[in-house]
């Protein structure tokens, strides 16, 4: 009996040691995995080199899972090294900004280049107490100097609706950015041109802008920025306000046919709504995909920009104008129910014309495109882009290159045409422009070729 009971005790002695082992192992588990104990070292989010213009500071972003306890940093060029930084945290935070600020007694040798060290340490328990902590460094290359930026040479004045060319340098061995910004937020991208350090850009005034002003940007890796104006004489210009009936034949023709290309969008709207649907609504969507494609330029070098006088359409009559901003009435003329400008002109001659490109490129879009119908669209370098729309045939590829003179298209009524003729429109930048300008010699020569060939006569000096 008593040897029982010892069996019993001796059991049950042993199932509770067990459970204090098992009981003391998990809360040492759960100890050591929290966040007490944690292992991780401090993040210190830097590169391993940048620029930096030293008299403005730069922040560090250093995190811990636990919290940090300390920050040091260091300045060093080699000779000497200066504290810059030295933080004790009472309430450890699990995150902080650190600033890097050039020491204000300076360095007693001045170094292009400095390293700077950054240490942080975490409240972690972890080894032995001591806690995590990390340590790096980063080459910190010394560039207070601005870009040297200055305008060259540019056309006289740019036309509201229009287009200009603008020529500058802009030199600096760390050059980060380069754009022409304007006063209405468009950045245009500048090409290469001629000599190193130099620059071109074709600009445009949108007809929906009232002011137009431009200025060169330069920024370097440092952060130093420089800004040049680019001086135009601005010329005004008046564009037509045309109302046009929405006739019953035209909704319930083209623009039904043309809303069947978004039937979950327009199944439900009356025929009227239709029309400001397609007129506004998928304009819109159209004119996008054009502006896209029109944004983007080469980097390639310019040495030129022989660019002849465009005339898609030999004998071609014009049948609608430019920046025209048409109102749709119904039934009554006070009844407006829509409105859209017209970005480009319309040339009639006969039934399925030869569509000429007049200058060299490559094709970038041969496509339906909507309110545009078939729609063929060439790059000619220099950001300049044409579009010819509501073709019957398109007759050229995307990714083909296109000689002056080639057939590229006959013209048609798809898309939002009535008869049977050209939409040709001009971009420069993802900027609906006057074709007028482009299909004008003069113009051309005078505000593109002769400033093109003054700068290079500037620069050979």
């Amino acid at each position: 009996m008593k040897m029982r009971q010892k069996r019993k005790a001796s059991a049950l002695g042993t199932l509770l040691a067990i459970f204090i082992l098992l009981g003391g192992g998990y809360a040492i588990y759960k100890i050591l995995h929290s966040n007490e104990f944690e292992t991780n070292r401090p993040v210190i989010e830097m590169p391993l080199e940048r620029f930096w213009n030293s008299h403005h500071p730069f922040d560090i972003n250093i995190s811990d899972d636990s919290g940090l306890k300390k920050v040091i940093a260091y300045l060093s060029n080699g000779s000497e090294r200066i504290k810059i930084a030295d933080v004790d945290f009472k309430k450890a935070p699990k995150s902080y900004r650190l600033q890097i600020r050039y020491p204000k007694l300076g360095f007693v040798h001045e170094s292009d280049t400095l390293i700077l060290t950054v240490i942080a340490q975490d409240i972690s328990k972890w080894n032995f107490f001591k806690g995590n902590s990390n340590v790096k460094k980063a080459r910190l290359r010394i560039d207070n100097q601005k870009p040297d930026v200055f305008a060259l040479i540019n056309s006289y004045g740019i036309t509201r609706g229009g287009s200009a060319v603008a020529i500058f340098k802009a030199a600096d061995a760390n050059l980060k950015e380069l754009y022409v910004e304007t006063n209405f937020g468009k950045r245009f991208q500048p090409i290469p041109f001629y000599k190193e350090g130099y620059y071109i850009v074709l600009l445009a005034w949108p007809i929906t802008q009232k002011r137009f002003s431009a200025k060169v940007i330069a920024k370097d890796e440092a952060g130093n920025v420089s800004r040049a104006r680019i001086g135009f004489f601005l010329k005004s210009r008046k564009y037509r306000t045309s109302y046009l009936q929405a006739k019953e034949r035209f909704i319930n023709g083209k623009i039904a046919d043309l809303a069947e290309d978004e039937p979950e969008l327009t199944k439900n709207l009356s025929p009227t709504e239709k029309l400001k649907f397609i007129n506004e609504v998928y304009r819109q969507t159209n004119d996008a995909l054009i502006k896209e494609i029109a944004s983007k330029v080469d980097h390639n070098r310019v040495d030129s920009f022989e660019i002849q006088p465009f005339n898609p359409l030999r004998n071609g009559k014009v049948v609608g104008s430019f920046g025209d901003h048409r109102y749709y009435w119904y039934k009554d003329k006070s009844n407006i129910i829509s409105e859209s400008y017209h970005l480009g002109i319309d040339l009639a001659s006969i039934r399925m014309d030869d569509i000429i490109i007049s200058n060299p490129g490559i094709v970038v879009f041969a496509n339906y495109n909507g309110i545009y119908g078939n729609m063929l669209m060439v790059y000619h370098g220099l950001g300049l882009y044409t579009v010819y729309g509501h073709c019957s045939t398109l007759l050229k590829k995307r990714g083909e290159l296109v000689q002056a003179g080639e057939v590229g298209a006959k013209t048609g009524a798809t898309g939002l045409a009535l008869g049977d003729h050209l939409h040709f429109s001009t971009l420069v930048q993802g900027i609906f422009v006057r074709p007028a300008e482009w299909m004008d010699k003069k113009w051309i020569q005078t505000n593109i070729i002769d400033v093109i060939e003054n700068a290079k006569k500037m620069i050979d000096k």
